[in-house]
């Protein structure tokens, strides 16, 4: 795997509405990015006051669904979301439970490892990388890339991987920071990337981050439009980059997801109908009425709004577009709160490609 500035890296929990969106695209689509994959946490059964499943029981289908969703094209895999205590039933690390599984498969699944890893994690992480003959991608935070400590800890981090940098992929994770005022935002980002360890040496860069809600709880009902501003930050550090001559970073986001996982009791909970349709510079978002009072037959309704608004008629051909005009048109069915999961996350794919195809063409 290699890329440039010109490639998208959407970070995607690999729950069903996620894997079926990426099921859906088109192979032209496919080539234009690399999904970096967190294994989703195990969950909790609020009723029962214990983990959802086992983590045996957790992590058996994950390589099987990387696969038949998304083949054997590369891949970023990051297992941030499971807990270092957690082992199999028979003592294995979950790192290499899952590298075997993906490996069996003739997956390129390249591991993601922090700079907080426990030596074991790392040492697991190192195992996978040097079995599959590949490199490792780094994730670091932005908090901890205002450390004066950052070039030693990946000094160490490094070598204890057995690892150089010219093989090793750096994401600069942003997380979901406020990006208001965007320009002393984008100023302060572009220094502190000039000073990243071995900028130039990294086998590739992405800066990855979203403004995404954290809810939909303080959306307004019918049509709002969000401000994508990890996106707008974005266009503005390339160009102060171009003019300071530094290295161009891939853009990388969470799709229509926050970047922080909540874990709520579903028993208290009454969410609401919500078409997310990217658009230009930001999200559509139509709000319905809570499913569970007033049903999924709304989403004909708020289809119908999508398809009534310029957003629609100026937005690039998708699966997910077309999902939204059938359901309008009643010959599809209303779907489910995961079916427009991966409604939305399919037209976001396809939309940011178009968006850094344009961008880049400009």
């Amino acid at each position: 795997m290699n890329f440039d500035h010109r490639h998208y890296i959407p970070c995607l929990r690999w729950k069903q509405g996620e894997y079926q969106a990426v099921s859906r695209l088109p192979d032209t689509a496919k080539r234009a990015f690399t999904p970096l994959i967190e294994v989703p946490g195990i969950g909790w059964d609020f009723e029962n006051v214990k983990e959802a499943k086992t983590v045996d029981e957790h992590l058996a289908p994950f390589a099987k669904r990387v696969y038949d969703k998304w083949g054997n094209s590369p891949c970023l895999v990051d297992l941030k979301l499971i807990a270092p205590s957690e082992r199999l039933a028979n003592g294995t690390h979950p790192v290499r439970f899952i590298f075997d599984e993906l490996r069996a498969m003739k997956c390129i699944a390249i591991p993601v490892i922090g700079l907080l890893g426990d030596r074991e994690y790392q040492q697991e992480i190192k195992a996978a990388s040097t079995k599959d003959k590949n490199r490792i991608c780094l994730r670091i935070t932005i908090e901890q890339a205002w450390k004066s400590t950052l070039k030693t800890e990946i000094d160490s981090l490094l070598s204890t991987l057995g690892i150089s940098y010219s093989d090793c992929d750096l994401i600069l994770d942003l997380g979901a920071p406020n990006f208001v005022p965007l320009e002393g935002f984008s100023m302060a980002i572009q220094q502190k990337m000039s000073k990243l360890p071995y900028l130039n040496d990294w086998q590739t860069f992405t800066v990855l981050g979203t403004s995404f809600p954290t809810t939909m709880a303080g959306i307004k009902k019918g049509g709002v439009v969000v401000p994508r501003h990890e996106w707008q930050l974005y266009k503005m550090l390339v160009a102060g980059l171009r003019k300071a001559k530094l290295r161009l970073p891939t853009f990388g986001d969470y799709a229509i997801s926050h970047s922080q996982v909540l874990d709520m009791d579903p028993r208290l909970l009454k969410p609401n109908a919500t078409i997310k349709f990217t658009i230009d510079d930001g999200w559509y978002i139509v709000k319905g009425n809570n499913v569970r009072d007033y049903g999924y037959e709304q989403f004909h309704g708020l289809s119908e709004h999508v398809l009534a608004s310029r957003h629609y008629r100026n937005s690039p051909v998708s699966w997910g577009k077309e999902y939204i005009l059938e359901c309008a048109n009643r010959s599809a069915k209303r779907g489910n709160l995961t079916k427009w999961v991966q409604v939305g996350t399919n037209h976001h794919i396809e939309k940011v490609i178009q968006d850094i195809a344009s961008f880049y063409a400009s």
